[in-house]
């Protein structure tokens, strides 16, 4: 059979009703070609009609790789499932499959990656479903949201609420693909799969299984084409007896705004000299306090902001090794970058697929993980998921509820007020001008984490900002460390209008964290 086709006849074979899933991280292994081509077959043809898709992770960014906004289209698109959505900036337009969300034009869900990799799984293996208690007292929780965002979504449920073996847990029941569009970087003519460019694995080889295993069809969209038998066999990622079609783009960016790095896919290793160190301010003051947490030997994982930045503290410390940074699109160990690269990271130790990451991070393998945060509530509830002003100014949940479920330690980090102007000093920071308002809230609009439950199950949880050290108690919201040059009563009681308290015992943050050079922080 001849593999190698255009992608216009690639898709096609895709038929109405379909479900199809797309192994991607915005742009990083997003099959691009192959999802235009789809929103050309519809524009010309009218079908397929009434799709359904999956995204464990966004497919697309809005930096010039569209993804899911090439099929987001009214009569194509039924019902979508991600666990993120492509985010930007608030002076960039809205990307359509966000306009089709808000307007009630799909039904859509935002689903934890972790469940939506696990979901491939058992449907592939034809067990009954998901059962997890990752997401219990979430948005991802049918007692709330149950992960729809319209209502359409809310109007078909994905999750219920199930009793087995004395305990309470979520059932994600199957959803078989039909399709799978996946992406690597060589295919010879038999179909087999090498990634030497990506910078990730992604689930690329789990969802082609799970379609596969449903008599679907598997198109891999890859850069170049080499002859049958040329590949060498451990090189492989997804051999070619689960790859019925390729398409070629020599043009494919490695990811977000980099046509191609090889440093982000382990063709070469970094200077550690070569890499940009953390910019001196606000932010990286709190970057500091959060890098204090750790010690050598530790494996750590990380999400955007903030939380980002404390690998490069440990590099102008001079100690880049002495913590294993283990994220979500599957890099072990090097340096997690930042910006558009996110999700990246150069001279990592190896790169294991996204579900596997997952079963480790659901498990809670790991030391300790660092994150950001939108607000935070007085139960201690923290919202990263949804802006309903701007809901493109976040991606959703991401891998964000996987790692939190369970995790020993987490340490959140953000600015205690939006739009605050702070300033360094010699003897601390100042609040010049208050924000435009406290990130510290009564309710968050959305419960990506839950405050209550890390409570009731032993969790450490750290809310770090600029002003202060933050523990989540039966009382509420606590202050434990004050940041020097901070008026606890003006700074912090009263920004937050009360919701957050200072502790009789509170201490002062070392002085060391303002510090131009080098904080002094050992492993």
């Amino acid at each position: 059979m001849r593999k190698l086709v255009s992608p216009s006849e690639a898709v096609a074979r895709i038929k109405d009703a379909a479900v199809v899933t797309v192994s991607s991280s915005s742009a990083l292994g997003c099959p691009d070609l192959v999802l235009k081509a789809l929103g050309d077959r519809f524009r010309a043809e009218g079908h397929p009609r009434g799709i359904t898709t999956l995204h464990p992770i966004a497919a697309g960014d809005m930096y010039g790789v569209k993804g899911m906004d090439w099929i987001a289209q009214d009569g194509l698109l039924a019902r979508v499932l991600a666990g993120s959505y492509p985010s930007g900036s608030s002076n960039l337009p809205m990307p359509g499959i966000w306009k089709m969300i808000v307007e009630d034009r799909v039904a859509a869900y935002n689903v934890p990656s972790g469940i939506l990799f696990d979901m491939h799984r058992e449907a592939a293996a034809r067990r009954p479903g998901v059962l997890t208690k990752v997401g219990m007292d979430t948005f991802a929780d049918p007692v709330r949201e149950g992960c729809a965002m319209n209502a359409r979504g809310a109007a078909d449920p994905i999750v219920k609420r199930v009793d087995f073996d004395g305990e309470t847990w979520l059932h994600f029941p199957n959803i078989q693909p039909d399709v799978c569009i996946l992406r690597a970087t060589t295919a010879d003519e038999n179909g087999n799969l090498t990634y030497e460019h990506e910078g990730a694995y992604l689930g690329g080889l789990e969802q082609a299984i799970a379609a596969r295993n449903n008599r679907g069809l598997v198109i891999a969209q890859v850069s170049r084409l080499t002859a049958a038998g040329s590949l060498r066999p451990h090189d492989v990622r997804v051999p070619g007896h689960l790859v019925d079609l390729i398409v070629l783009d020599p043009d494919q960016r490695q990811t977000t705004e980099t046509p191609y790095d090889p440093a982000i896919s382990g063709q070469i290793m970094r200077p550690w000299s070569s890499f940009t160190l953390a910019e001196h301010g606000v932010e990286k003051i709190i970057a500091r306090r959060a890098a204090m947490e750790l010690r050598k030997g530790q494996t750590a994982n990380l999400g955007f902001g903030i939380s980002a930045m404390v690998p490069r503290i440990l590099l102008e410390e001079g100690h880049p090794e002495a913590v294993t940074w283990a994220i979500e699109q599957g890099a072990v160990g090097g340096m997690p970058l930042t910006g558009f690269a996110f999700g990246c990271a150069s001279n990592a130790w190896g790169y294991i697929p996204s579900p596997q990451q997952f079963i480790y991070f659901q498990g809670a393998g790991f030391d300790m993980s660092f994150l950001s945060f939108l607000e935070i509530d007085v139960e201690g509830n923290v919202n990263v998921s949804k802006l309903g002003k701007k809901p493109y100014l976040t991606a959703g949940c991401g891998g964000f509820v996987d790692i939190t479920a369970h995790a020993r330690k987490i340490v959140f980090s953000g600015w205690f007020e939006a739009g605050a102007d702070v300033r360094i000093g010699a003897g601390g920071l100042t609040v010049a001008t208050p924000g435009k308002f406290c990130k510290m809230v009564e309710k968050v609009e959305h419960v990506t984490f839950s405050g209550s439950r890390a409570r009731a199950t032993g969790q450490e949880v750290l809310y770090i900002t600029e002003r202060c050290v933050i523990r989540s108690t039966d009382r509420g919201l606590v202050a434990t460390e004050i940041m020097p040059g901070i008026d606890p009563a003006r700074d912090i009681v009263g920004a937050s209008q009360g919701r957050v308290t200072v502790a009789e015992n509170a201490t002062t943050m070392p002085l060391s964290l303002l510090a131009e050079g080098p904080m002094g922080w050992q492993p």
